[in-house]
């Protein structure tokens, strides 16, 4: 583990006291925490982390930052993942992809050497006719193309979910400019919602540890300190919002970014938005670039500064810029072998303080001199440095033995969102590269994407960025503003003309070596003489010359060959960079997963006022309906046993809640019921089923009496809109005095359950709950933590329990203050995970989960609630014909005769045949088996019948069982 490894250093994000380890192709590897997979394979001397998509040829880690197909690997069975930016963790399971029978011995690798009978638009000329041909061969080819193949079996661990935000101020980058210009708006009292790619801000500082030359209020500190100091001061505003972590995929009209971060597809709507992307530094294009060993001098010091590890251990910098000779000198201080460094530049003018430092270090440092070819087949061996005078190489060259090589030819700025934004770009001569000229109104650009790379500038671009967002949302902002951002736009002006005065730099990303394998897109395979040959065919448009040759079509979208494709194509043509345009840059930015795009649902979510409190307690949250729930907060399981042995709370505010009302209400309350509920007394408590015109089930709930015109309804999670417009509809017309209320937002609820639920509850309030004091299925209002809460006892979850509702405004204090009364009693928050288990184990039914569109309460074991001696009541007529007709299927419950544990769904079986399904269904930990309900025709309805239920496509023994499996006489209830 330590093969590679440099010494601590305090820019670095692992944790080297806990060690663990990972799978990699079946062997073990070492880790430490904080480490990617990437960086832990490359310290144990991995150099191939994948084989590319045409010819198959090694590759190895390239920009360690997510934006080239280099590292695609498939971790814990899913393909394609980012390996340099994919946080690695014990047990992880990590694969090759794309390569057989191995990654070192690859058997497709020998399509390089036909390479002649593929030139570029092979696949638009061959195979054609006679017409079979292409029957024959598209089985091989869809089995060669491709990179990570999907796994069928595969079950993600989480799922995807869609959250919609909105702010005044939207900053994509956590860089220097992202982050000050978050500040700056911020500091004005605007809601700023700043969007990061990285695990934490600071953007490529974090990366660096040289003094940049920082201003005033920031000198001294060397970048990766400014990166702290800067993520500290974001941190410390209340009304920034940070997304780590999170890829802005696209802008759209209307100032909606899509965001994807972690397992949710954020729209956040803006009024404003500032673009600081950043930039991205790009390869160059010689013979042999694509070798394992030849890395971007900042994926270089990605591994170095953040993850302690070298990059080989002799290396070589190939530079036309102060930034290649800035990191030649970082690398050394971090001890890295650096024996040359080529400069493309002549140093007629004297060298820099940069190039004398490293002279000073004893590196050999070569001007003006560029990389020739680089050589090795597995790997790098050495490199061919050339003397580059003009346009070309004159006669002297230099080889020099290696195995790693910087390159830093330069950067093109990542402006995908400026060009989805209506903005105008350029291509700046000076510069060498393409740069926003004129922005629309509401969108704003700082820092790198501005083509300008000095942190002085940057942060001056991102605070006057801020300041003009933040005076864009009102007169009074902007007028208060006027004066400072006039200052502000002509420091900017006066300082980004010193740099491009200061500006000393040769282009050169291609360097002009003929050799057949000079790779322009690494994606795709394609090379500059594939780019020549289709320009020469006529295809000499870029939109065109990329379909045809499939330049940037690859997992990168041209992040790394778009400014060494378009050089090249305008040097082919004879146009300028400006003439030759650019390819168009679509959503998605980066590439998501498929999950993330479809989600669950695309309506807005509903939280609970507890919401925060789940969240913090470690709640993973699951979409139930329109809510927000906590499905656990860890093992379900576990969950399930605190409340059958101790206590459990759960928030249950999702309860549709109505407030029904008026001298007729009793009579109201049984036209919609199935059972009574005018002879219900106050203060008790009765389970209701609601059935539509032709009996089926359309909700349950409880309805508690607390007057003798008043009743207080709830109804199941998803249900509140439909049943109260249910209400309504049969209230009108009728001259009914009813009033009917929905009240669900304005009362939080929680149920307290188990044992000592009682012990808990004595604690917070004056109110007798004994057992004889306060019955099963009795209510009592009263003061709970101080706060007065409509207490009703009911056991959905079979044990000693109380539901409070209370005012939504306290839900947090009073969640809070009966987890601390709690405490002593090892009280657990349980999720909707284990309610279900819970419920289950009660044999209590969940309508739309274990009914559906034709089921009716008599044959889903609910007749008791049914009451065909009341003169009428909604759904009796149809219910009474289902009777007189006798009964089709039963739900009934049942348990596993094995350890099988079916899934929701799936059928089960009669005489190897299909004749029901199983509703719901989870491992009982009292039974220590599965079991759950399903529907069977009522013949099998007897308790004791043998049944078979698929799993895994197999046929499994279990029995029906009619009572429930937990207490089925309901004494724990009474306690």
């Amino acid at each position: 583990m330590t093969e590679f490894r440099l010494p601590p250093h305090p820019s670095q994000v692992i944790d080297r006291s806990r060690p663990f380890t990972f799978s990699y192709n079946g062997k073990d590897f070492h880790a430490y925490h904080g480490d990617t997979v990437a960086s832990a394979l490359y310290a144990s001397g991995t150099r191939v982390f994948s084989r590319s998509f045409k010819y198959h040829r090694p590759r190895g880690l390239l920009c360690a930052v997510g934006r080239c197909p280099n590292c695609l690997m498939q971790v814990d069975g899913a393909p394609n993942v980012r390996a340099c930016t994919e946080k690695v963790c014990e047990g992880t399971q990590v694969r090759h992809q794309n390569a057989w029978p191995s990654l070192e011995h690859d058997a497709l690798s020998n399509l390089e050497r036909f390479d002649r009978l593929m030139p570029v638009g092979f696949y638009y000329k061959t195979l054609i006719k006679p017409k079979f041909m292409w029957r024959l061969a598209e089985p091989i080819i869809r089995r060669i193309a491709g990179l990570g193949k999907v796994d069928p079996r595969h079950i993600p661990d989480s799922e995807y979910e869609h959250l919609n935000l909105y702010t005044d101020v939207a900053v994509v980058g956590g860089g220097p400019a992202g982050c000050r210009a978050a500040i700056a708006a911020a500091g004005q009292g605007v809601r700023v919602v700043l969007i990061d790619d990285q695990p934490a801000l600071g953007g490529h500082l974090r990366a660096e540890t040289l003094d940049p030359g920082a201003p005033e209020e920031l000198s001294g500190l060397v970048s990766y300190e400014i990166a702290e100091r800067l993520g500290e001061s974001v941190q410390r505003l209340q009304n920034i919002t940070v997304l780590s972590g999170a890829s802005a995929l696209g802008l759209y009209e209307g100032g909606m970014l899509a965001v994807h971060h972690g397992n949710e597809l954020v729209k956040l709507r803006a009024r404003q938005i500032i673009i600081a992307t950043g930039a991205q530094e790009v390869p160059m294009v010689f013979p042999n670039n694509d070798l394992p060993g030849i890395l971007l001098s900042s994926g270089a010091l990605r591994l170095a500064n953040l993850y302690g590890v070298s990059p080989g251990r002799r290396g070589v910098v190939v530079t036309n810029n102060d930034q290649g000779l800035a990191a030649a000198l970082d690398l050394l201080s971090r001890g890295v072998e650096i024996v040359a460094v080529a400069d493309s530049r002549p140093f007629d003018n004297g060298k820099s303080p940069l190039a004398q430092a490293l002279e000073s270090k004893g590196v050999a440092l070569m001007s003006p001199y560029t990389i020739r070819r680089a050589e090795g087949k597995k790997g790098l061996k050495a490199v061919v440095l050339g003397r580059f005078e003009g346009e070309g190489f004159s006669g002297e060259e230099r080889r020099i033995a290696c195995d790693f090589l910087c390159v830093a030819p330069g950067f093109e700025p990542a402006n995908g969102l400026l060009r989805q934004g209506d903005c105008d770009l350029h291509y700046d001569l000076q510069l060498g590269e393409t740069v926003p000229s004129d922005l629309p109104p509401g969108l704003y650009a700082a820092g790198d994407v501005t083509g300008i790379h000095d942190i002085q500038t940057s942060l001056l671009q991102g605070e006057l960025a801020g300041l003009e967002a933040a005076a864009g949302l009102g007169p009074e902002i902007e007028a208060r503003l006027k004066g400072e951002i006039s200052s502000l736009r002509d420091r900017r002006s006066e300082k980004e003309s010193e740099y491009r005065d200061g500006l000393v730099v040769k282009h050169l990303v291609t360097v002009p070596e003929p050799s057949r394998k000079k790779f322009v897109c690494i994606c795709e395979d394609v090379t500059e003489k594939d780019i020549l040959d289709a320009i020469e065919e006529g295809f000499d448009d870029v939109q065109s010359l990329k379909r045809y040759s499939t330049v940037s079509m690859g997992p990168c979208q041209g992040k790394m060959c778009l400014k060494a494709y378009l050089g090249i194509c305008a040097d082919a043509t004879g146009r300028s960079a400006q003439d030759t345009g650019s390819t168009t840059l679509r959503p998605p930015v980066q590439p998501v997963p498929m999950g993330a795009l479809a989600g669950p649902g695309h309506m807005p979510f509903r939280f609970t006022p507890i919401y925060h409190r789940h969240r913090a307690l470690g709640g993973k949250m699951a979409e139930v309906g329109q809510w927000k729930r906590p499905h656990s907060y860890g093992d379900p399981l576990k969950e399930v046993m605190a409340v059958r042995e101790r206590v459990g709370i759960i928030d249950v505010s999702t309860l549709g809640k109505l407030d029904v009302r008026g001298q007729n209400a009793p009579e109201l309350m049984d036209r919609v019921y199935t059972h009574y509920f005018s002879n219900l007394r106050v203060g008790r408590i009765r389970y209701g089923i609601i059935c539509s015109d032709s009996g089926i089930i359309m909700d349950d709930g409880t309805v508690t009496r607390l007057a003798e015109d008043c009743y207080y309804v709830t109804t199941g999670t998803g249900n509140i809109d439909l049943v109260e417009e249910w209400f309504r509809w049969w209230a009108a017309g009728t001259g009914m005095c009813v009033h009917v209320t929905n009240v669900t937002p304005g009362y939080a609820a929680i149920n307290l359950a188990g044992p000592r639920a009682r012990d808990t509850l004595m604690k917070l309030t004056d109110i007798d709950i004994s057992t004889e004091g306060f019955k099963y299925m009795r209510t009592a209002s009263g003061d709970v933590a101080g706060v007065p809460t409509l207490l009703m006892r009911i056991g959905f979850v079979g044990e000693t329990g109380w539901e409070l509702h209370f005012p939504a405004e306290y839900g947090e204090h009073v969640w809070d203050s009966l987890l601390e009364a709690g405490r002593e009693f090892d009280i657990a928050p349980f999720g909707v995970e284990a309610q279900r288990v819970l419920r289950l184990e009660k044999k209590h039914l969940i309508p739309g989960q274990d009914t559906d569109v034709v089921s009716n309460p008599l044959e889903a074991d609910m007749a008791w609630a049914v009451k065909f001696d009341k003169e009428d009541f909604i759904g009796r007529s149809a219910l009474m014909m289902v009777q007189e007709q006798g009964l089709r299927n039963r739900l009934v419950g049942f348990v596993m005769e094995n350890s099988a544990v079916p899934e929701d769904g799936v059928p089960v079986l009669h005489g190897g045949k299909p004749v029901g399904k199983v509703t719901s269904s989870r491992y009982s930990p009292t039974l220590k088996r599965g079991f759950g309900l399903a529907w069977v025709p009522a013949h099998l309805a007897q308790d004791g019948t043998e049944i078979q239920v698929r799993v895994r496509g197999q046929g499994a023994p279990a029995r029906v069982r009619l009572e429930p499996v937990y207490d089925p006489e309901g004494k724990r209830l009474r306690e």
